[in-house]
């Protein structure tokens, strides 16, 4: 993806179901579960830059002794510092007494962050400052281990407003608004409701407040809590917990649209985001690994199985389509496949724009990710060459030779044209000249495009077009080809992402500014502007469970060429001699390439839930009002 564009959190969570000893046993270290813990979240660094975090809880721990460790940073290499700083602290007590590595028991006892129940997050910030407090896991502490809440997720919600204001109707004072603090202390509000109705029971059948604890744990049911806290959330999610006297959940949202992934042996149960963090970290195959429904939650109390407990009704299965695209590491067997069928789908109507000339065109990628698309993009060239030579041989068996033997040596040119100078920082933060030293980020490879050439160059998406036309165009005009063809393998992203991606501002979008230059050229602008404003102002006061998404009416008098044209227009400058074309997958390619991963918002404006609707009618008023705010 050219255009720079938040990522997604990622969560992981390790549940031991063995005491440390066993580990110690079999494996040869009673840190299995912090080893563990590091490689996953490692392999899912992928998903966050911007800060790692990591909790443990160790169970059965007696009075006076710490049973909760957490630890978090926003350093440059969050995860690293993490668990530098873990292995610093567990050698320095390993130095003083060192036979404690072959006391599991005791090596529990006495050194941090060792323990039976580990949560992890790497997080990628879509709002906010990048302070430590926006890190997760986040903590609710209490003196009573079953009120301790430990969470993490990888969410955003659109009403977050209502669940803040509904904390504060219950006399609540939360230290923050982000939906994370929100949420955690929605969860803690239900949480300690439910312990305080077991204890009222528990007293009425003759316990003493001691003999109650260790009862509140096992009648607690993190099902209930869970139902009544998630009742009224609006948004894409999914948050794991831990208490402090060993529970642990996992929630997915309804929709499922943030991604979640379980596993389960007689040793262990564990949560990530990403099915091959698993497959690679527990070496498993694929079919062990299991996706977690849509509103249902992975929930494991000490001592016992897990249990998949159904807490929201399903709505239509929306999973994000941009985790399969982009987001999730392409390791996976099926993204794999899924974003290789999204180049090879996307080839026929490259074929058409280099006018069938494959002789006199060279095709390459930008940024790496794209590359598995580009593979799909060159098996479909290469198939299209097979096709031709049989088609030319069965329909003429006295075809010229020469021409047989021309299709026989033709295959697509395939090149490493742009290649991304990790080391250069653009520290300059002057317009003028910030502007020169983006136009280097790439290196290119010269002296192998002839002036003859096309140049097909495919990449994830096209969102601001912002890189494009600063750098990547820039450098690509220097070859000097007839023709630049940017295809994008995903669609045109026409609509904010209010469930994870921080796309909230419709004025960044590329599309949406070829929609307005469109309406220009009209002279409808004016009008079809203020209509849609009335209808947005309208919804968002009338606050309608109908509400629905009225910016679509933007786009509706165009086609998807119609506006890929203009787009290729805006993003045309003084100085490009090459004729420049922008390609867009279409959606109907991409429910046909991921067809398990149906959601699409920011392509086609369909939102899975209510809030979506609201926050792309307010993303609407802002643009038009002037005001460059979060839209949620």
């Amino acid at each position: 993806m050219s255009d720079a564009i938040k990522h997604e959190c990622g969560i992981a969570l390790i549940h031991l179901k063995k005491p440390l000893s066993y580990f110690k046993e079999k494996y040869g270290t009673a840190l299995y579960g912090i080893n563990k813990m590091y490689l996953m979240m490692e392999k899912q660094h992928n998903r966050g830059q911007d800060g790692a975090g990591f909790a443990s809880i160790k169970l059965d721990l007696p009075s006076g002794q710490r049973y909760i460790s957490r630890i978090r940073s926003n350093k440059n290499e969050p995860i690293q510092d993490v668990f530098n700083k873990i292995n610093k602290r567990i050698n320095l007590d390993l130095e003083s007494k060192p036979d404690l590595v072959n006391r599991p028991q005791d090596l529990k006892s006495e050194v941090p962050y060792v323990g039976e129940i580990m949560l992890g997050h790497v997080r990628y910030g879509t709002f906010g400052k990048n302070t430590i407090e926006s890190v997760q896991p986040l903590l609710r502490q209490n003196n009573w281990r079953h009120r301790n809440l430990i969470i993490a997720g990888n969410f955003n919600m659109t009403n977050v407003s209502e669940l803040f204001n509904n904390l504060v109707d219950l006399g609540q004072h939360p230290k923050d608004k982000s939906d994370t603090i929100t949420m955690m202390e929605n969860i803690g509000h239900f949480l300690d409701a439910a312990v305080a109705k077991i204890y009222k029971k528990l007293k009425k059948e003759g316990y003493t407040k001691a003999e109650a604890t260790p009862l509140i744990a096992s009648r607690l049911d993190m099902s209930k809590v869970l139902s009544k806290a998630s009742k009224n959330w609006d948004g894409g999610y999914a948050i794991a917990g831990m208490l402090g006297h060993g529970d642990t959940f996992v929630l997915r949202d309804p929709a499922g649209i943030r991604p979640t992934y379980f596993y389960e042996d007689d040793e262990i149960v564990t949560v990530a985001s990403e099915r091959p963090v698993i497959q690679t970290v527990f070496n498993v195959p694929f079919h062990k690994v299991k996706e977690l429904e849509p509103g249902h939650a992975i929930i494991t109390k000490k001592g016992e199985d897990s249990k998949i407990i159904k807490i929201l009704d399903e709505l239509p299965k929306r999973a994000c389509s941009f985790e399969r695209i982009y987001f999730s590491r392409g390791s996976d067997a099926e993204i794999y496949k899924e974003r290789k069928s999204l180049g090879s789908k996307i080839f026929p109507e490259v074929l058409k724009n280099i006018d069938f000339d494959l002789e006199n065109t060279v095709f390459s990628f930008i940024p790496n990710t794209a590359e598995t698309s580009f593979y799909g993009m060159i098996d479909a060239a290469q198939e299209h060459i097979k096709n031709k030579l049989i088609n030319a041989i069965s329909e003429d068996s006295n075809r010229d030779i020469d021409y047989l033997k021309s299709l026989v040596s033709l295959k697509p040119r395939i090149e490493k044209i742009a290649i991304k100078d990790a080391k250069l920082r653009t520290f300059i933060t002057e317009d003028s000249s910030r502007d020169d030293l983006v136009a280097h980020v790439y290196d290119i490879t010269y002296g192998v495009i002839k002036p003859s050439d096309n140049l097909v160059i495919i990449d994830d998406s096209i969102v601001r077009g912002t890189t494009l036309e600063k750098s990547i165009l820039r450098m690509l005009g220097r070859l000097g080809p007839k023709k630049i063809i940017i295809v994008s393998s995903a669609p045109q992203i026409r609509y904010p992402d209010c469930y994870g991606i921080d796309m909230a501002k419709l004025g960044d979008f590329i599309a949406f500014n070829a929609a307005l230059a469109l309406h220009e050229d009209k002279g409808t602008k004016a009008s079809v502007l203020k209509s849609i404003y009335k209808k947005c102002k309208q919804a968002i006061s009338t606050n309608t469970e109908e509400n629905q998404n009225f910016v679509k009416e933007l786009y509706k008098p165009f086609s998807t060429d119609q506006i890929s044209n203009k787009i290729a227009e805006l993003l045309s400058f003084s100085g490009l001699n090459s004729e420049l074309k922008i390609i867009y997958q279409s959606i109907e390619n991409l429910h046909s390439s991921c067809p398990s991963h149906l959601g699409d918002w920011y392509f086609s404006g369909d939102y899975p839930t209510p809030g979506g609707n609201k926050v792309v009618n307010k993303a609407f008023i802002n643009f038009y009002e002037g005001k460059s705010t979060r839209a949620y």
